[in-house]
């Protein structure tokens, strides 16, 4: 059992398991769209998202530890070492205008990790965009819509339509939702510096912000000029599930509800979609 637990620990921690959540959302796009299975982008996604995270999680641990780091903070650097192989070899099949965007996209996860401007210019410590107050959670949507709609479309050279920016749309305001557990369980820990939105509103207030979210995010698929019955089931399935897991979020949640089921959420509406053909 002890062996299972760290194999766990290591799939979460590693972020192997959000990188399938934005590799679903992506090949969601995919099926959405009508496109082929892309396995350069798709796979490109998935390490890049790895990359991306791990670099960002243990940047600062790795910078200042980087002599005494313990035995599996030392196998993610590893791993996330070949991830990156991985990620360039894929990067290396895509357009040039798709690359454009991921270096578009690359920049703002440095900028999350890395100080934006020397210390002398705040009294207290170097900013991150992460540490800007109530900018974390919309940066991330923010990446996530562009990297799981708009890379996918723009490498497969479909014209960002109406239909593309109301998916993009849905899937900002998606990911928000999906990060609402995740700053509920982080209220006891967060800088009040972060500005979250539990923090401004309160647990229950947020709640009420998942819910409202989760009702624009499923009512836009009805202005989409293509309406497809299928996709009305999954987005009204996805929402129900999504629309739990919000309501019964709390400050003392397990350790694995957000970082594991949360974030399965996205792999789970891929099932969905497959299923429903």
């Amino acid at each position: 059992m002890e062996i299972l637990k760290r194999i766990l620990n290591f799939y979460i921690n590693s972020s192997i398991h959000v990188a399938l959540a934005v590799y679903a959302l992506t090949w969601i796009t995919g099926l959405q769209f009508g496109l082929d299975y892309d396995e350069n982008v798709l796979y490109f996604v998935f390490f890049a998202t790895i990359t991306g995270y791990n670099f960002v999680k243990y940047f600062g641990v790795a910078k200042f530890h980087h002599r005494s780091l313990a035995g599996w903070l030392r196998s993610i650097q590893i791993f996330s070492f070949l991830a990156f192989i991985a990620l360039c070899y894929y990067a290396y099949q895509l357009k040039t205008n798709t690359l454009l965007l991921i270096g578009f996209l690359g920049v703002i996860t440095f900028l999350y990790a890395i100080p934006l401007l020397p210390m002398h210019y705040f009294r207290d410590n170097q900013k991150k965009l992460r540490e800007i107050s109530g900018l974390k959670i919309y940066v991330i949507a923010l990446v996530w819509a562009f990297t799981t709609v708009v890379l996918p479309l723009t490498d497969n050279e479909i014209d960002i339509n109406t239909d593309a920016v109301i998916t993009s749309i849905q899937r900002f305001v998606f990911v928000i939702v999906l990060m609402l557990p995740f700053e509920i369980r982080d209220l006891n820990y967060d800088s009040v510096k972060l500005s979250t939105i539990p923090q401004r509103i309160g647990v229950k207030n947020t709640k009420i912000i998942g819910i409202l979210l989760l009702i624009v995010f499923f009512f836009l698929e009805y202005f989409k000029d293509e309406i497809d019955s299928k996709a009305i089931i999954s987005t009204l399935m996805i929402t129900l599930i999504a629309l739990m897991f919000v309501i019964f979020s709390n400050k003392h949640q397990s350790k694995y509800y957000s970082a594991f089921w949360v974030e399965s959420i996205p792999i789970l509406w891929l099932g969905i979609l497959l299923v429903l053909g």
